[in-house]
């Protein structure tokens, strides 16, 4: 037996794996004082406050907190403080690190060293250096704000957002939290429109709560727990997948004798090296001030989760860039490999990141937490009831943010909330909202008790409602859900969208009751009015049942509702003239803006397409079509020696001709799809969008389908691709 054998590929990932854990942990355990090192390596506002002096602290405050104008020479006072510490703790570079429009984060590492007139050399940072900074701007994607000639872009500090350090076994470098504009200051990333959507909820908000006598507050931020899904499998097999390599996910694999059927993944017991990686996952992120709460095996065979407590959204959205960023970099220390695709493995459940958001008050109130009797809470009402309208009124822009051609794999693939958005509110809200719309609520249903059936159990207090994972937008206690978030995405876009959507909600809704209260009526009367009026005519968005049915697709276009199944019936919610008009009436997208986003996130559909399309034909011609016909000559060989020595060997003729076909079938497929790849479709990039997904993409999957089935028929010493079985289960 050859070694080339695949089966040795197995046996040689699991004792690497063994070997490598075993030297990474040594005989004793990481240091996991969770006191003691959170936030060690992040600048936190009580380290500015006991270094700066108070009159600057005081400014610093003002800014952090109230979004107050920073001035230089308070930057100048931060920025000592910050290099000393910085310096401190090892750091011998500073980089701006922002969020470009490629999803990705980016940096530029500059030194602190500056020469000296005498040869030798000091260390320097003024505030200059932290509040701008100048990268080359010319490959970051812009969609037509400028020319790529003009190379320039700026970033500017972040001071919400704080600073922290990145250690390397080498060094350690500060990363500045900044926001990336060109020179005419049109937004470039994806952090410039997140910061403006909160103030835009800040300001409509707090003129909201002054309706119901809360005079005093200074602020209202959306908050965000952004839960992160993500697969595991060995680096051995990574490398030997090509798919994988390029695309993130597999465009081949045959479906294995074992899936997710039995169930005994979710929520199992987590294998030692997966274990051993969470651990030190986690510390990282600790020690940059990342809340990191919970770990637990996903559905999927080889899927996990790993979810933190809620956080002001600008900051729970950089900390959700540097958790995906550490799950990658700490796996590769364990010789496993974490895959962020939405839809790595077909057939199986697909990851995504539930985003969690609500809004709390300069005071600490959550404002979406409804109390005992949600009835009785005006207030929780009042912007419950904004939320709903949101998403009602702007369906589209929501499913819109969250659309790509990872997504369009999950979305609606009876695991993943459909592509129809809808909002569950559970049983006891759905009580209130039908009492509201009939213009007076006398009450609110007990969530009552729910017996376990066991004496020995105690009894658990019921919630009113049950959960609905087929939802998209849930209810879930004290917060929204929005569960169709793709696994790979930036969390800042989606949450600018739901921001300035549920401000202009609150707008109209402030609106109304004003209105009403300058025509002499009094709050209670003017609250029931609008919430009246407001239900009557945002019903169809609530939605109970199972969002997986083929009912429910039915009763949602009855309803009058959006069914926008791909990235390119969505992405043009973007410049709809409803949707311009109201990023442009709060300042947090201009219509240049938006339609450079549409354009760019065009653009990188097709881009994602043509390299998988490029990666499937590439690997049927150079992988799968020689192991076939190498195992063909082998069974032709049989079958030319069994008519010399008389055996019966017509099942041998049938294999081969079996294969055969298959093999010929395989050949004409590939060509097919190297033909209709060539042919982009168009001159223009929506065209040559729409040409991939409705003419390439279905003859990709032609040709998987039937390479599929050759990987059932060829042995497994002579597939060259790591089967669904091994990358799922070795662990």
């Amino acid at each position: 037996m050859s070694k080339t054998y695949k089966r040795f590929d197995a046996l040689e990932a699991v004792t690497k794996a063994d070997d490598k854990l075993t030297e990474r942990n040594g005989t004793g355990k990481i240091d996991m004082n969770i006191a003691k090192i959170f936030g060690e390596n992040c600048l936190s506002i009580d380290t500015l406050k006991e270094r700066l002096p108070k009159s600057v602290w005081k400014v610093l405050k003002k800014t952090i907190r109230d979004n107050e104008p920073l001035e230089f020479d308070v930057a100048d006072a931060v920025a000592v403080v910050m290099k000393e510490w910085a310096t401190e703790k090892g750091a011998t570079h500073y980089t701006h690190w922002f969020q470009p429009l490629t999803g990705a984060t980016a940096e530029k590492h500059d030194s602190f060293i500056t020469p000296n007139q005498g040869g030798g050399a000091i260390t320097q940072f003024s505030g200059n250096d932290l509040m701008r900074g100048e990268p080359d701007a010319s490959s970051f994607p812009s969609g037509g704000l400028r020319p790529t000639f003009e190379a320039r872009g700026y970033t500017a500090w972040d001071p919400t957002s704080p600073a922290f350090i990145i250690d390397n076994g080498n060094g350690s470098t500060l990363c500045i939290p900044t926001v990336f504009a060109s020179w005419k200051g049109e937004s470039l990333d994806f952090k410039t429109p997140l910061l403006r959507s909160v103030e835009a909820l800040n300001k409509q908000a707090i003129r909201a709560l002054k309706l119901f006598g809360e005079e005093e507050l200074t602020w209202v931020n959306a908050t965000g727990g952004y839960e992160q899904e993500y697969f595991l499998i060995d680096q051995e097999y990574f490398y030997r997948r090509p798919d994988l390599l390029t695309s993130g996910r597999t465009l081949f694999g045959a479906k294995p004798p074992r899936g997710q059927e039995l169930d005994d993944h979710y929520f199992g017991s987590i294998p030692e090296r997966i274990l051993s990686f969470m651990f030190e996952a986690e510390k990282e992120l600790y020690k940059v001030g990342v809340p990191v709460k919970t770990r637990h095996n996903e559905v999927a065979p080889g899927q996990f989760e790993i979810a933190p407590v809620f956080e002001k959204a600008n900051i729970a959205a950089d900390h959700q860039q540097l958790t995906m960023i550490t799950l990658k970099k700490v796996a590769r220390k364990y010789g496993l490999v974490c895959l962020l695709h939405e839809k790595p493995f077909a057939g199986l459940n697909g990851s995504g990141k539930h985003a969690n958001w609500s809004m709390v008050t300069s005071k600490g109130q959550n404002l979406l937490e409804p109390g005992d009797n949600p009835h009785d809470n005006r207030q929780f009402l009042f912007f419950f009831t904004a939320t709903l309208k949101a998403v009602h009124d702007y369906q589209g822009l929501l499913r819109a943010s969250i659309a790509s051609a990872g997504n369009d794999h999950r979305l609606g693939a009876n695991e993943a909330p459909p592509a129809i958005i809808s909002a569950y509110v559970g049983e006891q809200l759905e009580d209130v909202v039908q009492q509201l719309k009939k213009g007076e609520v006398t009450g609110s249903k007990d969530g009552g008790l729910l017996g376990l059936g066991i004496p020995v159990l105690p009894t658990i207090p019921k919630h009113a409602g049950d959960r609905n994972r087929t939802s998209p937008f849930a209810f879930t206690g004290n917060k929204f859900e929005f569960r169709a978030v793709g696994s790979e995405q930036t969390v800042s876009f989606p949450t600018t969208i739901l921001n300035t959507i549920v401000a202009g909600a609150i707008d109209e809704l402030s609106t109304a009751v004003e209105n009403k209260l300058s025509g002499g009526a009094d709050l209670e009367s003017a609250l029931r009015e609008v919430f009246k009026d407001t239900y009557t005519e945002i019903e169809n968005i609530l939605f109970h049942g199972d969002g997986y049915s083929d009912d429910w697709q039915k009763e949602a276009e009855k309803r009058g509702l959006l069914n926008l199944k791909s990235t390119l019936d969505a992405l043009p919610q973007l410049t709809d003239e409803k949707n311009v008009k109201l990023f442009e009436n709060y300042n947090v997208l201009s219509h240049r803006e938006l339609e450079s986003r549409l354009e760019i996130y065009l653009e990188q559909y097709f881009i994602k397409l043509n390299i998988e399309a490029e990666t499937t034909e590439d690997i049927v011609r150079t992988m799968i079509v020689p192991a076939t016909i190498r195992y063909l000559n082998e069974v032709i060989a049989v079958n030319d020696r069994g008519k010399t020595t008389g055996l019966d060997i017509a099942s041998t003729k049938t294999l081969a001709e079996e294969v055969n076909g298959e093999l010929a079938n395989l050949l004409k497929a590939v060509d097919k799809l190297r033909e209709v790849n060539e042919d982009l479709g168009g001159d223009t990039i929506p065209e040559k969008a729409t040409h991939l997904s409705k003419v390439v993409l279905p003859e990709m999957n032609k040709v998987r389908e039937i390479a599929d089935k050759l990987e059932k028929l060829v042995p497994d010493d002579y597939w060259p691709l790591p089967s669904y079985r091994e990358m799922l289960f070795v662990k």
